[in-house]
């Protein structure tokens, strides 16, 4: 039985700034917990008992993990640069010895189909598949009689329902052999899938998984968020002053005070250490981090607002991501909808991107500053530590570390 997993951390976060300015993306938090912290956990479940964690130089992972997490033995193997996935694998190759499982660092594992992964694990390769229809930008599998017959990396066109590659694989030991053979490809990486296609003539077996969640776009969080507050049962350990109304499903952690006139519509997750009011409006999938304040006339829908952010009085936060020990001025408006009703797009790695939401509000990194009724413009990005003038619109994107001040020729 498979004992060791290595998970792949070791990635440039790029589709994931802002928040990921400050911190590896598998360390963001989904229902008040680390992403990788998820999969720790599933992993336990599944029977694993030992990781390896392919980290890039900067390692912030290992500081925040430790040497054991969620019950699992944790050791760290830096990749030096980005060379692609077939090179993390690579890095491990002296620390196992055994069949192992693979899967990223930054994907949600369903425990479920890990135990199916490491029990039907019978050849030098399984690869998890999942179907998609339309799956631009996948990995496209055909399979036949459950053993993979070919692995297409992201097709130009593949209409119609297909197989696609998750990121989740078991090997056994003789890919490490198999990596040494390959050459770069055209992006100038080591990919896995050139080493599983070497591998097909020996049998590759494919599985089914019966769900799938990647993290590749800061707006996939809002849709993790929403599935694992439904899973957390109630619990309640907060405080509570006169005239509160709790509706739904309501998670608070210990030394948080909810003021009066406070209206909660569930399922709301409240962190720990909080101040929640007076008549602040939390409505569903709110997801609130540890030592924030929320506070008067302050209406909040279906956001991630991380550890240490203040919202002190008459702002309104829509479908937003907001990242950690942010300041909001007076009246700060965090839009969502388009006036033309169209889906929201956003810039990634300088390209727009359909979000495929109809509503999404702000992307915002860590320690931004905003002054008094600053409005930002639905899908916009604010990098960590800037600062936004007073009495703003917000049209475009504002970078790490600067000050926006605004002109009327950034409208778009």
């Amino acid at each position: 039985m498979i004992s060791k997993a290595l998970i792949l951390a070791a990635g440039d976060n790029k589709r994931m700034k802002p928040l990921s300015d400050l911190r590896n993306k598998s360390l963001l938090p989904v229902a008040n917990k680390a992403i990788i912290s998820r999969s720790l956990a599933s992993l336990k479940q599944a029977g694993i008992t030992e990781a390896i964690l392919i980290v890039n130089p900067k390692n912030e992972v290992e500081k925040q993990l430790g040497a054991e997490h969620e019950g699992i033995k944790l050791s760290y193997t830096v990749q030096p640069e980005p060379l692609g996935t077939a090179h993390a694998i690579s890095m491990a190759k002296d620390q196992i010895s055994e069949d192992f499982l693979v899967l990223n660092g930054d994907d949600f594992c369903n425990s479920e189909h890990l135990k199916n992964l490491l029990s039907s694990h019978k050849t030098k390769a399984t690869v998890s598949v999942i179907k998609k229809t339309d799956p631009k930008g996948l990995g496209v599998v055909e399979v036949e009689n459950n053993l993979v017959k070919s692995l297409v990396e992201k097709p130009e066109s593949a209409e119609g329902e297909h197989f696609v590659n998750i990121g989740i694989y078991a090997f056994s030991p003789e890919i490490f052999a198999t990596i040494e053979t390959l050459e770069k490809s055209e992006r100038g990486e080591y990919e896995i899938t050139d080493a599983i296609t070497k591998l097909i003539p020996d049998g590759v077996s494919a599985i089914t998984a019966d769900s799938w969640l990647p993290i590749n776009y800061p707006w996939d969080l809002l849709i993790a968020n929403k599935q694992f507050i439904d899973e957390i049962p109630e619990d309640i350990k907060t405080e509570f002053d006169h005239g509160v109304t709790v509706k739904g499903k309501l998670v608070a952690g210990a030394g948080t005070f909810i003021k009066a006139g406070v209206y909660i519509e569930g399922p709301v997750l409240i962190g720990k250490n909080c101040t929640i009011g007076p008549n602040a409006f939390l409505r569903a999938y709110t997801c609130i981090g540890d030592n924030c304040k929320i506070g008067q006339g302050v209406e909040v829908k279906n956001s991630i607002i991380m550890d240490g952010t203040c919202v002190p009085h008459l702002s309104y936060i829509g479908d937003s991501v907001i990242g950690r020990n942010v300041n909001f001025g007076a009246g700060a408006i965090m839009t969502n909808l388009r006036h033309d009703d169209q889906n929201v797009l956003v810039y990634v790695k300088g390209v727009q991107t359909d979000s495929g939401l109809r509503k999404l509000g702000a992307i915002v990194g860590d320690t931004v500053k905003f002054g008094s009724n600053v409005v930002v413009t639905p899908g916009k990005k604010i990098g960590s530590g800037s600062r936004i003038w007073p009495g703003l619109v917000v049209y475009k994107d504002v970078e790490e570390n600067s000050e926006y001040k605004g002109q009327a020729s950034e409208i778009k």
